[in-house]
This record gives structure tokens, C-alpha cells and sequence, in this order.
């Protein structure tokens, strides 16, 4: 049996290799990206107003609302659902905030289908984050289109519906992605904050890094399934609401445009 401190060795190196990767991330992707204003700027809805979100079939929030007047920001989770995501939606609920899910295929979603039908009945954006977190633009075109295809199909037999959202794994993105993500009605979302939770357990530090990047138009990035997390929540959702910001799914963020296949969308 390995020694604990050999298991730990084996968690820093995947964080260390995270870490780069999110810096990369949020340096630049190597295709064009479009910002939640200029969708919004963009959009052909012919009376102006802002449209209800929508939420995978979900019976929760029909809420509409006007982030060109409102101070909007997004609050979006990856890699679950995990064993602390039920805690998350009663927060959620209790704070009336609905967020976007990137959900992972094998080792989560098809584990927790509950979690799954709950997240879209109450009115939360199911998203796609692919079946094992492979980087995808390391991988041929049909290999995109297995790890993407097959989390859509398992969230579809449990909601009822296909995401129309997904989130690359590590923000690794290229045309190929683009192309079999415009194939299978997928817009890609990438982040603006992050409090890079996979390598801390301390809720008051990933707080501090999500508030201390917070922006209007921002789409936070964080994981329900990092022990530190879920903690953290409360705190960074009271803060921002005393800052006058409305939280809002990333389709709310760009409405009254809807999110278009294949297109990137980053802040």
C-alpha cells in the first residue's frame, strides 16, 4: 500500500498541471472568443427585451432578466455533481440564485442521477463538461465528439433534455471543438474567476480569490465536488448581492441573444 505521503505527491502534480493549464485558459484560447455584452449587443430579438432563461425542462425560475441594466454575474460549477451538491442546491435555493452545472458523464452524472433531475427541476442550467475530462484538442474529431456526445445522451435520459452548453476540460479549445460543438449544439463557456479550489481546502481563501476578480458580466468558475467549496458559497454569494449584483445562468447572461452552437463565450 503506497504511504501517505506518496498518495499526497500523486494530488499536488495534477493541481500543478491544472494550475498552468487555467493560466493558459485565462490568457487566451486559440480561437475567437465572443463577450456576454457583445452577445447581448448582437442579438436579433426584434423588440429588445431580455428573454427567460431556460433550464433544460427544468420547473424552476422563469425569471427574466435585463443585464444591460442590471449588474449581472454567473455563478457556474464543474466536474459534478459529487456528494456535497445536494448541500450546494439547498443553499442555492435558500438564497433564491440559480447557476449553470458542467456536469461530468461516467463517474458522475450516470452516480448521481437524482442530483441530476433535481438540478434541472429546480431551475438550474445542466451543462456538459464532457464524459472523463479529456483535453479535447488533444483529441481527433471523433474523440470530441464521444466525450461530448455520450454526456449528452446520459443527461438527456434524465432530464428529458440535451445541454446546450459545454465547458472544454481545462479551457482547451480549437476549431475542431468548435466544429463537432457547433455539430452537436453546443456552445463552449469559459470563466473570468477563479478560485483555483482544487488546490486548497480553505473556504475563506477560495472566497477571497472569487471575490477579489468579481465583475460585472463575470462568469465564476468553481467545483462542487473539492472539499473547500461548497463552504465557501454563502459567503461569496452574500458579499456579492451587498455589492449589488444579480446572479443569473449563463444563457441569462446572454440574453436577449441565445446561445449559438459551437461559438466560444468568455468575458
Amino acid at each position: 500500500m503506497p504511504s501517505r505521503t506518496h498518495k499526497s505527491r500523486a494530488r499536488v502534480v495534477p493541481a500543478l498541471a491544472a494550475a498552468a493549464a487555467l493560466t493558459f485558459a485565462l490568457a487566451g484560447c486559440s480561437v475567437d472568443s465572443t463577450s456576454p455584452a457583445d452577445a447581448r449587443a448582437g442579438a436579433s430579438d426584434s423588440d429588445g427585451k431580455p428573454l427567460a432563461s431556460g433550464n433544460n425542462g427544468g420547473t424552476g425560475s422563469t425569471q427574466t432578466v435585463d443585464c444591460e441594466k442590471a449588474k449581472c454575474i454567473a455563478l457556474t460549477f464543474d466536474a459534478g455533481p459529487g456528494k456535497d451538491t445536494p448541500e450546494l442546491l439547498d443553499i442555492l435555493k435558500k438564497e433564491k440564485v440559480h447557476a449553470t452545472f458542467f456536469l461530468l458523464g461516467k463517474n458522475h452524472v450516470l452516480k448521481h442521477p437524482d442530483v441530476v433531475r433535481r438540478l434541472a427541476a429546480e431551475g438550474h442550467e445542466v451543462a456538459n463538461h464532457t464524459w472523463t475530462h479529456q483535453r479535447l484538442d488533444k483529441l481527433d474529431k471523433e474523440g470530441i465528439r464521444e466525450e461530448l456526445g455520450r454526456t449528452q445522451d446520459a443527461i438527456a435520459e434524465i432530464t428529458g433534455e440535451k445541454p446546450r452548453l459545454m465547458r472544454p476540460p481545462q479551457g482547451r479549445t480549437d476549431d475542431e471543438v468548435k466544429a463537432v460543438s457547433k455539430e452537436l449544439g453546443l456552445s463552449q463557456v469559459l470563466w473570468s474567476a477563479t478560485a483555483k479550489d482544487y488546490s486548497t481546502t480553505d473556504s475563506a481563501l477560495i472566497e477571497k480569490r472569487i471575490l477579489d476578480q468579481a465583475g460585472r458580466d463575470g462568469i465564476i468558475l468553481l467545483h462542487d465536488i473539492y472539499d473547500g467549496t461548497v463552504p465557501a458559497v454563502p459567503g461569496i454569494i452574500s458579499e456579492l448581492k451587498e455589492r449589488g449584483y444579480t446572479f443569473v445562468t449563463v444563457p441569462e447572461l446572454l440574453s436577449p441573444a441565445a446561445p449559438e452552437p459551437g461559438t466560444v463565450y468568455r468575458p
